[in-house]
């Protein structure tokens, strides 16, 4: 599962050819949450609150590459790094 970002011990990922709906995968503290792109809600998982809270942030500013990332990835093709939290 290639990584396409991480920032703050927080690692994101997505699979290649996954199921939808378009998703990402993320880590922080042996915690594991799968959010969804168009929304950015939680479709199974948890992360500690402010670790949360970072996630949403990086994925709303994001949302749009994400999405970009996520057709690459269902293509089989590698998705490519997303730019960390500042």
């Amino acid at each position: 599962m290639p990584e396409i970002s991480r920032f703050y011990v927080i690692i994101v990922r997505m699979f290649f050819g996954d199921h939808l709906p378009p998703h990402f995968h993320a880590e922080y503290g042996g915690e594991q949450v799968i959010i969804a792109i168009e929304n950015l809600a939680a479709i199974s998982g948890r992360l500690p609150p402010r670790a949360m809270g970072l996630l949403i942030e990086w994925a709303t500013l994001h949302q749009a590459e994400l999405h970009e990332r996520w057709e690459r990835a269902s293509h089989h093709e590698a998705p490519g790094k997303i730019d960390p939290l500042p």
